[in-house]
């Protein structure tokens, strides 16, 4: 394992030690950062009994001895990476820890604004992030893409947190505004884990998979996303779409699969409902959502 470098970094919580969280905290503990994972106590004792392995092409193999715990410790700035129909479950834990900061790493939009409501106070900061992770089991993390990548509004860009982020060695950018970061992320997203997922193919053979399927599914998520102020052609987002490596498959499409609670709504409903709510036609889209909730 590579000596840990000196670093400044405050305690960071990380929340929901699956394939995401799990490469972000071992990343930042390599690092030499003060972090430790948050989990249910079954997985908190896996976690400090095994440490937390990642196998990736781009950063290496080893094992992390992140510290794991129950509970988040006060006031410790938390990363926040439970999946999106997770989130009124966490707001009471997180509330109770008073974290300084918690930045979200979601997917959808919709999130956010829950996470106020339900945790009046807490300050919350939307971030996306870009990559392709699994956890083999509860401490092995496989990171498949060639990348990792997370961005984050430019109010905090300069913040502890996100330049302990960058030391360890993620891609770190700013975006805007929390909307803008969010939406540029959901509308390369929500055709991306609609098109896998319907095929259970990597994103290569998905886009070929149903051509026409495809251009009107981009045609209508860029209508939506322009109108939500960030300006965008269906052609464009094909463009974003082939620029993946093209065996990348979606964590909706595993989690479809596996036939187990999933983010379809969080990602593809959102989009939805920001149509509706601007009288935007999206019948692809619906029809494609009512297919894969089927």
């Amino acid at each position: 394992m590579p000596a840990a470098a000196t670093t400044t970094s405050p305690n960071i919580a990380i929340v929901g030690p699956g394939a995401v969280g799990g490469l972000i905290a071992a990343l930042l503990n390599r690092d030499g950062a003060d972090v430790v994972v948050v989990a249910r106590e079954a997985s908190a004792r896996l976690i400090a009994s095994h440490g937390l392995t990642v196998e990736s092409a781009q950063y290496g193999t080893w094992t992390s001895d992140v510290p794991a715990v129950p509970e988040i410790p006060e006031g410790a700035p938390v990363i926040l990476t439970t999946k999106a129909y997770a989130v009124l479950d966490v707001a009471p834990t997180l509330a109770a820890a008073h974290p300084v900061v918690t930045l979200s790493l979601l997917n959808g939009v919709d999130h956010v604004a829950e996470l106020r409501r339900a945790a009046p106070g807490l300050s919350v900061v939307g971030g996306a992030i870009a990559v392709e992770a699994a956890r083999r089991s509860p401490t092995v993390i496989e990171h498949r893409s060639p990348f990792a990548r997370i961005t984050v509004p430019d109010a905090v860009a300069a913040s502890p947190l996100v330049r302990a982020l960058a030391h360890a060695g993620i891609e770190v950018g700013a975006g805007g505004s929390e909307a803008e970061v969010l939406w540029r992320k959901l509308r390369f997203l929500a055709p991306f884990a609609l098109l896998t997922t319907r095929t259970q193919t990597g994103i290569g053979e998905a886009l070929a998979a149903d051509v026409s399927l495809a251009a009107s599914l981009l045609e209508e998520v860029a209508a939506v996303t322009t109108a939500e102020g960030l300006p965008a052609t269906g052609d464009a987002l094909r463009g974003i779409l082939e620029g993946m490596p093209p065996s990348m498959r979606s964590s909706l499409q595993a989690d479809v699969a596996a036939g187990g609670p999933n983010e379809l709504d969080a990602i593809a409903g959102a989009v939805e409902r920001a149509a509706a709510a601007r009288d935007i036609p999206t019948p692809t889209l619906t029809s494609l959502i009512a297919e894969l909730a089927s």
